[in-house]
């Protein structure tokens, strides 16, 4: 079902110096910041040959970032995206396997435009998954 890794998503708590960090220091290829709302989510990607790193900042009080970098003061890995070729249907594959979609299990637009979901991490190994429609 699942398909490639689209991209791994790590939360960081200074946007700006990650950004720089990952371009001088690694010499990246970067994504313009995007502001995502309705994730409560500023991201930037760092591109790369077979796959993408999501930098992820909270965008206020309310985000799941900034709960996360609550309990990870120095950020760390999020979740993991796999693209799928029927979202609808890997959705309902899952539900009827036992895993639990978070929310209320209809697909948002995530940062590539796309429907995105997610997938409780402890149902697949503390991992928080998200799939993205191919």
């Amino acid at each position: 079902m699942i398909g490639k890794l689209n991209h791994v998503a790590i939360a960081v708590p200074d946007l700006e110096a990650a950004e720089t960090q990952y371009r001088n220091m690694l010499g990246a290829d970067l994504s313009p910041a995007q502001d995502l709302p309705d994730h409560g989510v500023r991201v930037i990607f760092v591109n790369l040959p077979n796959t993408k790193i999501e930098l992820l900042y909270p965008l206020g009080d309310a985000s799941p970032i900034q709960s996360f970098l609550e309990k990870n003061p120095n950020g760390g890995m999020h979740h993991i995206c796999y693209e799928v070729d029927d979202l609808a249907e890997a959705c309902h594959h899952l539900t009827k396997s036992g895993a639990r979609v978070l929310g209320d299990g209809s697909p948002q637009i995530g940062a590539h435009g796309k429907p995105v979901i997610f997938l409780h991490p402890k149902d697949f190994n503390g991992c928080l998954i998200e799939l993205e429609q191919a």
